[in-house]
């Protein structure tokens, strides 16, 4: 939901954030304050364990930094569009360090789909992504256990089922995910 008319930018979202605000969440999206609602825990264990996942890898292979779901990226300027994919990797050659919003896309972004989420409004998350510069993007679908897979384009994808095995590519030599071990946190 669109918060107000007024267009704002990435560092009016900074000083939103950095106030108590309620512990809302927002996302900018060509100058327009987008509300975050709060995720169900499934989705915040989920997102959490592939954090934990990603993570034990990349610092294993000293291969760059990885995000949770509040690690910001301003993708675009003037307007300006800041997106907080709920997990991201980025390769140590572009690691930044300090405060503020990483400049630039993440070089894989993760998304996980909730009640709130509509396809377009995912459809429109990958094309910024790709635009900005993101190498590949994981949607992961919990309800159906599946995980779209985009390959530097929103027309490249491969669909994984709970049998499938999700692989890092030139990005995260050697990493590989089996969809169930993706999933454990929420099987029972």
């Amino acid at each position: 939901m669109a918060v107000g008319e007024k267009l704002y930018t990435a560092d009016d979202l900074y000083r939103i954030a950095s106030h108590d605000n309620g512990g809302r969440r927002y996302e900018l999206v060509r100058g327009v304050l987008i509300d975050m609602s709060p995720n169900f825990i499934g989705h915040s264990t989920l997102a959490m364990w592939l954090v934990h996942l990603l993570l034990t890898f990349v610092e294993a292979n000293d291969l760059g930094d990885v995000t949770g779901p509040d690690g910001g990226y301003k993708l675009f300027t003037d307007p300006d569009t800041v997106r907080a994919p709920d997990v991201a990797f980025i390769e140590k050659a572009r690691s930044q360090k300090g405060d503020g919003y990483y400049l630039g896309a993440p070089d894989l972004a993760v998304e996980i789909m909730s009640e709130s989420n509509t396809v377009n409004e995912t459809g429109d998350k990958i094309i910024e992504y790709f635009q900005a510069g993101t190498q590949l993007v994981w949607i992961i679908h919990p309800k159906s256990k599946t995980v779209d897979v985009y390959h530097k384009t929103i027309t490249d994808i491969r669909i994984l089922d709970i049998n499938g095995v999700l692989d890092g590519g030139d990005m995260l030599p050697g990493f590989t995910l089996t969809i169930r071990e993706l999933f454990k946190k929420l099987m029972d």
